[in-house]
């Protein structure tokens, strides 16, 4: 379906929970978030419900974001009644990876493509740091569980933070070279808790490496790979370089409130609509997708909530 400014909206963010067993410093306050009733997210029909009539309205590929999804009960009916969906091309999840040993095959089975692995650093004191913590060799355990389940083209989703990790950018592209793995740099964007002074362009990562050789995009993202590498590494530049004008989807969060754009305070709430009028909310959404954020201008986001709560 087209919005209002001729783009087509082929892809959801489902967000099922806004719980996460990490508490990233730049994602999630301090304390945490606490459990919400059953009746305040969203049940697991209702989001499968949700699903069917967004692809019903043109939406062909789909990810299941957080919080940590993995942490959602039932997140195995959920990837199974979401895959069953002919029109459904591609099925994702983005996860901290903790949970991989238990989940990984029992995801694959479920009907997942694809994983996305969110990781900002490759020492360990920083990431029982970042995370407030966590121990990074339970992400390389899920890594590795998920490569034995069959997963391929799996992504790591670094966050560029300067004064973080701007020193590790080199070992983070030699994992490129040295796995098929596509390591996803993403600029840090002023959103919740995100620290603004710590943005660092994507950019850098090729004034740093000039070697990389430039390959086909995907999405929003700049691809590159190293002469002789086995997988691949990405840009993903929301700040220096605004993709709006090709941006191709929404999001729901996990009480069933579509956001047209993650960087838009409008909300559609969806939840106790059935059929047509599920249908036409989500082509409403979708209509009043705005042309562009404005985070370069206001030096902030207008999201009105933290990542963990909208779904990343």
């Amino acid at each position: 379906m087209l919005d209002r400014h001729a783009r087509n909206i082929t892809y959801l963010r489902l967000s099922v929970t806004d719980l996460c067993s990490l508490r990233c410093r730049y994602c999630m306050p301090a304390g945490g978030v606490s459990k919400r009733g059953r009746d305040e997210i969203c049940s697991l029909e209702e989001l499968v419900e949700i699903t069917r009539a967004a692809v019903d309205c043109g939406v062909r590929k789909v990810r299941l974001t957080g919080g940590e999804p993995l942490v959602r009960r039932g997140i195995l009916e959920i990837c199974r009644g979401v895959a069953a969906m002919k029109e459904v091309e591609e099925l994702c999840l983005t996860t901290n990876a903790l949970a991989l040993p238990q989940l990984a095959e029992p995801l694959k089975e479920a009907g997942v493509n694809r994983l996305n692995v969110s990781l900002d650093t490759l020492r360990p004191d920083r990431y029982a740091y970042m995370t407030r913590g966590g121990r990074l060799k339970e992400v390389f355990q899920g890594l590795e569980a998920a490569a034995n389940a069959g997963f391929t083209g799996t992504k790591l989703n670094v966050v560029l933070m300067k004064g973080f990790n701007d020193d590790e950018i080199s070992d983070f592209v030699d994992i490129s070279r040295l796995y098929p793995l596509e390591v996803r740099f993403i600029e840090l964007m002023p959103i919740g808790e995100g620290a603004h002074a710590q943005f660092l362009p994507a950019e850098t990562v090729l004034e740093s490496h000039p070697q990389l050789l430039p390959l086909e995009g995907s999405g929003v993202a700049r691809r590159y790979r190293l002469p002789g590498g086995r997988g691949a590494v990405g840009l993903i530049e929301p700040m220096s370089r605004c993709f709006c004008p090709q941006c191709d989807r929404v999001r729901v969060t996990a009480e069933g409130k579509l956001k047209p754009c993650l960087h838009s305070n409008q909300e559609i709430p969806l939840r106790g609509l059935h059929g047509e009028s599920l249908r036409q909310a989500i082509r409403e959404g979708i209509t009043a997708k705005p042309e562009r954020h404005r985070m370069n201008e206001t030096g902030h986001s207008d999201a009105g909530r933290n990542m963990h709560q909208i779904g990343g």
